[in-house]
């Protein structure tokens, strides 16, 4: 069995993430030898390689399926997730790979910030599967999207959400000029607080939110909608600083390999998973835990970027025009490279683990 060192790191609540991060920057490691962008991968990872890593659900997923033991390299975990966060650690060098939906690529580098997609993933019936619904505010008259005119819309620019709401509008044949869109962070239960507060009519509102929403304010009159859009695209993306140090970017190429047959196994393990992470970790009900792990689905790892690549670029093209950006080519945001490893891990030890 390779040898490994895991570590895990918890930030405190509140805390700002680059303090936190600044306490093992990735900047003071010695570097890797460079790699070139068009450069073949190296298959080997060189003794003493430590990787930064932020995603939560699926460090739980490597613990529990044993797969954290096929990896030769020294891991931390950071406990971040999201664009903003991601991209702070990511510029105070204290991260070097996190995971994400596919709008904070396209942030970072419009704001100087390289990065690169190193996998993507998605969900099988999305449709039927969505992050997101769109919560009604009690007393608001929306039924269908085409409602939305007129309406005062939660946005986060830079967000997942915020990106969803332009495409809504888009889909609606409705501009920023026939809504009001109020600005709000997309965190915690932000959102569902400022629908019942009626500070917003509309808001998109996910996970546990969106159950608890109804269940809150129902009876005053709060509904939700589907907005009827594929909202599941959720990627790994890194800073081309990192990927350049070819040590780092064998490191990368080891955990993406794996990184699918983790998310597998806990569709596999149902019981198991929904105790460890919606209700140990997230603090939830086991109720609550089930109602999410059947509202997500199940996954769905492309063989190849293609079609992501193409849905990529319709995104890009319509928060772009929302937002006064350039628009960006998609496919210079993936790393091809990486394109292969994931259908490699998968076939290799499917929803087993180690």
């Amino acid at each position: 069995m390779p040898s490994k060192k895991t570590t895990r790191r918890t930030l405190l609540a509140g805390a700002p993430a680059v303090a936190a991060l600044a306490l093992a920057a990735c900047s003071e490691e010695d570097a890797g030898p460079l790699l070139a962008a068009d450069a073949d991968l190296p298959t080997a990872v060189p003794e003493g390689t430590r990787l930064v890593i932020g995603d939560p659900s699926q460090q739980l997923a490597f613990e529990l399926s044993g797969l954290v033991s096929l990896l030769t390299f020294e891991v931390e975990w950071a406990n971040i997730s999201g664009g903003p966060k991601s991209a702070e650690a990511f510029r105070a060098k204290s991260l070097d790979i996190s995971s994400v939906a596919d709008i904070p690529p396209i942030h970072t580098n419009w704001t100087g910030l390289p990065t690169r997609i190193v996998a993507a993933a998605g969900r099988i019936d999305p449709l039927e599967h969505p992050i997101y619904d769109l919560g009604v505010a009690p007393g608001v008259d929306v039924a269908s999207i085409e409602d939305l005119a007129g309406k005062r819309i939660a946005y986060s620019p830079g967000q997942a959400q915020g990106a969803l709401i332009l495409r809504v509008l888009d889909a609606a044949g409705l501009t920023q000029d026939d809504v009001e869109l109020v600005e709000l962070p997309s965190t915690a239960d932000t959102y569902s607080n400022a629908l019942a507060g009626n500070e917003v009519d509309v808001a998109p509102i996910g996970g546990t939110q969106v159950k608890s929403y109804v269940n809150k304010y129902g009876a005053d009159g709060a509904t939700t909608i589907p907005h009827g859009l594929r909202d599941d695209p959720w990627v790994l993306y890194a800073p081309v600083e990192v990927l350049e140090d070819a040590d780092k970017a064998a490191a990368i190429a080891e955990y993406v390999r794996l990184w699918g047959a983790a998310k597998l196994w806990t569709r596999a393990n149902r019981e198991e998973w929904i105790n460890a992470w919606y209700v140990e970790h997230e603090g939830l009900s086991a109720e609550d835990g089930e109602y999410l792990f059947d509202r997500e689905g199940e996954p769905d790892f492309p063989a190849t970027w293609d079609e992501t690549i193409e849905r990529h670029q319709e995104t890009i093209q319509i928060v772009a025009e929302g937002t006064g950006n350039e628009v960006l080519d998609a496919e210079d945001l993936y790393d091809r490279r990486f394109e292969p490893l994931v259908a490699e891990g998968i076939a290799e030890y499917g929803d087993g683990g180690a």
